[in-house]
C-alpha cells in the first residue's frame, strides 16, 4: 500500500527538530519522528498511521556515533545497528549491546535500523531493549527544557511505551563500562529473523573460576524488559560451571508476565526463559 500524505521535514540539527516537533503539535497535527524508519516505514505502508508530519533525523550529525566518556560510553541515538556490531569502544566495554544488536533482523534492517529508535520503539519482543536494561544503562533525553538523564529501569514504562514525552527526542545513551566482561545474546525464533518469542541477554564477570558479578535481562517476558535478579543474586559466588549455572538460571521466570499469543502460551515462554538464560550464561561465562 501507499501511505498516506504527509509533510516531511528533514531537519540538520537537534535544536531545529525539536522546533519542528513543538510549532506542529502547537498547530494540533498529528507528527512521527522517522529514525532508521524499520518499524515507522512499514506501519506507514498499511496505513496503521497516517501522521500529517514526518521529522527525518537522519540528517542530524550529532546524533549518529560512540564516543569514550571517561567511565561510560557515549551511544548516539542514530548510531545504526550494524556500527553497534563494528564499534571498538562497544566491543571493548560494553560487549552485551554488540553482540545483541548483531542478531536484529538481517543485514539490510541493521544497516537502516537505528540503536535509539529500536529502544524508543519499545516493541516486548525488540531485542535491545533487555540489553540496555541489563546494563543499567542511562538514557539522556532532550526537549524545550533541556537535557535530562532517565535510568534504564524508569524508561520503559509500558507496551511500546517509554519516558520519552511529547516533544521530546532520545539523543544519547550512556552505558557504564564493563571492561573485560563476557556476554551472549541467545534468543528463540520460531523462524529465521523474526521477533523474538523470548531471548536472554547475559554479561558475566568471572574472577578465579567464580562468578564475580552477573547482569541478566529478558526480552518478551512481559510488557517492557525485565531484570532476571533472581538470577544474579544466585549466580554470584558461584563457580563457573555448567551444573551451578544450571541451578541458578531456574529461578529466570521469577517475577515475569509473558504473553500468551499465536508463538507461544506463558508456561511454554517461562520455560524457554530458564533454558535460554541457562545458555546465555553459560556461553559469558567462558563455561563447559
Amino acid at each position: 500500500m501507499i501511505p498516506a500524505q504527509f509533510d516531511y521535514h528533514a531537519p540538520t540539527t537537534v535544536d531545529e527538530a525539536l522546533r519542528l516537533l513543538a510549532e506542529v503539535e502547537a498547530s494540533g497535527r498529528d507528527v512521527k519522528v522517522l529514525g532508521g524508519g524499520q518499524s515507522l516505514l512499514p506501519v506507514l505502508r498499511l496505513r496503521m498511521a497516517a501522521p500529517e508530519v514526518v521529522v527525518d533525523l537522519n540528517k542530524i550529525p550529532d546524533l549518529r556515533g560512540v564516543r569514550d566518556d571517561g567511565d561510560a560510553v557515549v551511544i548516539g541515538a542514530m548510531t545504526t545497528h550494524d556500527n553497534m556490531t563494528r564499534e571498538p569502544l562497544v566491543r571493548q566495554h560494553a560487549l552485551l549491546l554488540s553482540v545483541a544488536s548483531a542478531t536484529v533482523a538481517d543485514p539490510q534492517v541493521r544497516h537502516r535500523g537505528t540503536f535509539g529508535g529500536a529502544i524508543v520503539h519499545a516493541d516486548p519482543a525488540g531485542d535491545i531493549a533487555a540489553p540496555v536494561l541489563a546494563l543499567d544503562c542511562d538514557l539522556v533525553i532532550q526537549g524545550p527544557g533541556g537535557r535530562r538523564t532517565v535510568a534504564a529501569a524508569d524508561f520503559f514504562e509500558d507496551l511500546f511505551t517509554t519516558a520519552v514525552g511529547e516533544g521530546e527526542l532520545l539523543v544519547e545513551i550512556r552505558v557504564p563500562k564493563y571492561t573485560g566482561w563476557g556476554a551472549r545474546y541467545e534468543k528463540f525464533t520460531r523462524v529465521a529473523q523474526a521477533w523474538s518469542v523470548v531471548a536472554v541477554a547475559a554479561a558475566v564477570k568471572v574472577e578465579g573460576g567464580s562468578i564475580a558479578q552477573a547482569r541478566v535481562g529478558l526480552t518478551n517476558m512481559g510488557s517492557v524488559p525485565i531484570r532476571a535478579h533472581a538470577v544474579e543474586a544466585a549466580l554470584i559466588g558461584q563457580p563457573a560451571t555448567a551444573d551451578a549455572i544450571k541451578e541458578a538460571t531456574r529461578r529466570a521466570g521469577e517475577g515475569t508476565t509473558p504473553p500468551t499469543d499465536a508463538n507461544a502460551d506463558a508456561e511454554f515462554r517461562r520455560h524457554l526463559a530458564g533454558v535460554l538464560t541457562g545458555r546465555a550464561v553459560l556461553a559469558a561465562a567462558g563455561a563447559s
